[in-house]
């Protein structure tokens, strides 16, 4: 007993230390510059939205921003790196949403978990646009679901790669829709919207940013978006949960998360420069331009609750499927 009590000063000694020492951090947050991971390549909407509120945050903290693409392995060798990094706030990551939820069901072994992350923003949805060559006969979801009762197993879909979203969508549109499609995996967007246009697939969930002028032109024909409202740059396109499809809704999205043990205070410091910056008009107008849907982040606890779901939710499909472990 007397060795007991005898540590109770020692234990409270390092504790208070332990706060001492997060609540300098705090004070003196940010000392030096940030580093905000983006885990896919130079050009595309995650690296453009990085660049154009990075240097606004700067001018908030009074230190560099800097964005550094950490390509390879479906975004986890980015997140592996930020989930190991010093939980002190001086290096974030971009996730998309795959990154934090599919990815859980897709690798037999993941060399990170996303309770490695403490979510500060989530910015944006990004929606998905159903599109179909036009040499099918086919004008809307009705004509869509009937042309594939019709001729089971006759229509394939394109998809950016096994368990990413617009797969994910595609699944989901046969569940929900009864029907029977043959999933095509691409590597990549443009090579997959190349082959509808040229009718070797007829569809595609693609990306909004870069199919507009092909379904102006009359490349491609769209359907209907994968979100529950209308998407800025597609205004005429409703909604595919409008068009014969109750419900459907397939949407990836942004997060900027920290690791996991960052200073309660540091964390809400980020998130509270995050939001005011991308609450900026310029920052908002940017969102919307590349065909992605801004969100107005929750608090960091409605946030967490949000990613549980979101993995339960997309891990089941991945189950449903058939690709669990697949990785």
């Amino acid at each position: 007993m007397r060795l007991g009590y005898g540590l109770r000063p020692a234990l409270a000694g390092v504790l208070m230390a332990a706060f001492t020492l997060s609540f300098a951090q705090a004070e003196d947050f940010p000392s030096r510059p940030i580093t905000l991971v983006v885990p896919l390549g130079a050009g595309g909407a995650m690296d453009i939205l990085a660049r154009t509120f990075g240097p606004k945050l700067s001018e908030r903290l009074g230190k560099p921003v800097i964005v550094e693409n950490r390509t390879g392995g479906g975004t986890v060798i980015a997140a592996q790196s930020v989930a190991k990094a010093a939980p002190d706030g001086y290096t974030l990551l971009i996730a998309p949403s795959g990154t934090l939820t599919t990815n859980v069901a897709l690798y037999k072994k993941l060399s990170y978990d996303p309770k490695d992350f403490v979510p500060l923003v989530l910015y944006a949805k990004v929606p998905f646009v159903l599109v179909v060559t036009p040499s099918l006969p086919i004008q809307t979801v009705a004509d869509l679901i009937k042309y594939a009762k019709e001729k089971p197993g006759q229509l394939s879909y394109a998809s950016t790669g096994t368990g990413a979203a617009p797969h994910l969508a595609g699944e989901l549109l046969k569940t929900i829709a009864g029907i029977n499609l043959v999933h095509v995996p691409y590597k990549g967007g443009p090579p997959a919207l190349n082959d509808v246009i040229g009718g070797h697939v007829q569809l595609f969930f693609a990306d909004p940013a870069i199919s507009p002028p092909l379904i102006q032109d009359g490349k491609v024909r769209a359907l209907g978006v994968t979100s529950l409202s209308r998407v800025g740059v597609l205004p005429d396109v409703p909604p595919l949960a409008e068009t014969g499809l109750p419900g459907f809704e397939a949407v990836s999205w942004h997060m900027i998360v920290a690791p996991a043990g960052t200073p309660p205070e540091i964390v809400n410091r980020l998130r509270n420069e995050l939001k005011a910056v991308i609450a900026l008009p310029e920052v908002q107008a940017e969102i919307t331009k590349i065909g992605l849907i801004p969100v107005d982040s929750p608090p960091v606890d409605e946030l967490k609750r949000f990613l549980d779901s979101e993995i339960v939710r997309w891990g089941q499909l991945v189950q449903q499927v058939g690709i669990a472990g697949s990785q």
